[in-house]
């Protein structure tokens, strides 16, 4: 059985979880073609290697952030959104 830690609810197992899509930049919606908000809406790099993603503790309903390798399929880490987006914005300055 392969386990996640929900940063919320804990290890759980993975029947637990849905997929939620890599982290990217979002377009401006103001500024942005057609071509690019559905390119951003639908597309996914599917890097080899490390990624953020979004997942979903679906009998909670709660989003949070796993970094995930998508070569071995192995969680690194997973935290709440304002923790990566936190992070983020300290290696930004």
């Amino acid at each position: 059985m392969k386990i996640m830690t929900c940063p919320v609810n804990g290890p759980r197992n993975i029947s637990e979880f849905a997929w939620g899509g890599e982290i990217k930049p979002q377009p401006d919606p103001a500024t942005c073609t057609d071509a690019e908000w559905t390119d951003h809406l639908f597309l996914e790099a599917n890097t080899a290697g490390v990624v953020s993603e979004w997942w979903l503790h679906t009998p909670t309903n709660t989003w949070f952030v796993a970094r995930r390798n998508t070569v071995t399929d192995e969680v690194l880490e997973t935290m709440t959104a304002d923790t990566f987006f936190s992070r983020r914005s300290d290696t930004l300055r």
